[in-house]
């Protein structure tokens, strides 16, 4: 008898848990982090046009997660709009949504598009994800947010 309660204790504990794993973070970091975009500044591609690490001391939580950045001004620019400079499909990689998956964006792979900032896994995946942006885009928009449930 006591190891069928023990069981059923364990089921119970476990169970509800299981849905939390079912969907991927909207917000891509590292394992066993809880900083968006590698830790760099979003608002430096959009103000320098080069990504630049961000400063633990210029950070802010959006979206459950921690974003850095090199300034004290940058801070406070993605504060005043964080969607206007966060990375598109929460900074997962831009082609492999495009194709219906989830991976991880590189900050170092990474274009402005129609005023919207896309990373990709790495320069081979962003070569192919270059020769047709507006079409990856397109398909993107189409598979995100569904993507993080697979």
């Amino acid at each position: 008898m006591k190891p069928v309660i023990l069981a059923m204790a364990l089921i119970a504990c476990v169970a509800p848990a299981a849905p939390a794993f079912a969907a991927k973070p909207p917000v891509y970091t590292a394992p066993l982090s809880d900083v968006a975009a590698g830790g760099y500044d979003v608002v430096a591609y959009f103000t320098q046009g080069a990504p630049v690490k961000g400063d633990a001391a210029f950070s802010t939580v959006w979206k459950g997660t921690t974003w850095r950045f090199s300034s004290a001004a940058n801070l406070a620019k993605f504060k005043a709009s964080p969607a206007a400079y966060a990375p598109q499909y929460g900074g997962y990689c831009a082609w492999a949504v495009a194709q219906g998956y989830t991976a991880k964006g590189d900050p170092r792979n990474w274009k402005i598009v129609g005023g919207k900032l896309y990373l990709n896994y790495n320069d081979d995946v962003q070569s192919k994800w270059v020769k047709d942006i507006p079409g990856f885009i397109r398909k993107g928009d189409g598979n995100w947010p569904s993507v993080l449930g697979r």
